[in-house]
């Protein structure tokens, strides 16, 4: 077995400081994601809210980036399949303070480095460039594939949309996963039921779905994906012979009451300023912090 198949897991840390710092980076991912939505006036607002809880779990706890760089060969990687969350992920990056905020709010706009999709030659702390569906999950099995290669004890995460996993690309790339045994790769499924044009069920039916997973080798857990324990659990929980799928339960929109488990609320929406301050100020953020985000 490689160093990197073999790599030991850690009981997850569930102290009330690190469930608080990780509650904390996630509401201030979802402040800074609504706003730079908003001045974008476009983007993914449902889906960057329901994986925030995962983000943030990720990052506090999970991943093993020293310095907050993609500079160790040794550091753990993370690939956004579902590249359209970006405005979550250079949000959880700027709430990390592995970037200033000006990035997750220069979202979309011409000569920024905050593009619609996770760019790698913009953004070095994004390991491959995605947005067509399948394809960084394809680039993170390749990832894992390498590592092995060079027996370097280190894990790639992945995040998949559901709506992404109706794509043939996701399931000929699991079969190639279990084949090889990459237990140094972990999936997770934002399963928040909806996609761009409906609910997933009225488009192409995922369950049972962890079935699906195991029938394909990989060990499938289903959590609240946006309960701290049990992300954190499911986390620590990997299997050390084949690659796992962590299927988040989530809530589109998750945090802001009226976009809660709305479809419309999926992407390519302009976000009016009323809906952006009302948002912004249920998710917490300060009354000051909002006028200065909504003028610029």
């Amino acid at each position: 077995m490689s160093v990197a198949a073999a790599r030991v897991r850690a009981e997850p840390v569930r102290t009330p400081e690190v469930v608080a710092r990780i509650k904390a980076v996630a509401a201030r991912t979802r402040q800074l994601a609504i706003a730079g939505i908003y001045r974008a006036t476009s983007g993914h607002p449902g889906g960057a809210m329901s994986c925030a809880d995962l983000l943030a779990a990720l990052y506090v706890s999970e991943l093993n980036i020293p310095g907050g760089t993609a500079d160790d060969p040794a550091r753990d990687r993370f690939v956004l399949s579902k590249g359209h969350g970006a405005p979550a992920l250079y949000a959880v990056w700027a709430a990390m303070g592995y970037v200033p905020d000006d990035i997750p709010l220069s979202l979309r706009r011409m000569g920024s480095r905050a593009q619609g999709h996770p760019h790698v030659l913009d953004m070095p702390l994004s390991e491959t460039s995605t947005g067509s569906l399948g394809q960084g999950f394809s680039a993170a099995i390749g990832m894992a594939m390498g590592l092995r290669h060079q027996n370097i004890p280190a894990r790639v995460y992945t995040m998949l949309g559901d709506g992404e996993c109706q794509e043939g690309e996701v399931w000929e790339g699991a079969m190639c996963a279990a084949h090889h045994g990459l237990s140094n790769l972990c999936a997770i499924v934002d399963y928040n039921k909806l996609q761009s044009d409906d609910r997933n069920a009225n488009i192409m039916g995922l369950e049972p779905f962890a079935a699906k997973w195991r029938a394909f080798g990989w060990q499938a857990v289903e959590i609240d994906g946006h309960d701290i324990g049990a992300i954190l659990a499911a986390f620590a929980g990997v299997a050390a012979d084949r690659p796992s799928v962590v299927i988040a339960h989530t809530v589109k929109g998750k945090g802001v009451s009226y976009m809660e488990d709305v479809p419309q609320w999926h992407g390519s929406v302009k976000m009016k300023p009323e809906e952006t301050r009302a948002a912004l100020l249920e998710l917490g953020a300060q009354p000051a912090e909002i006028e200065e985000w909504m003028a610029a």
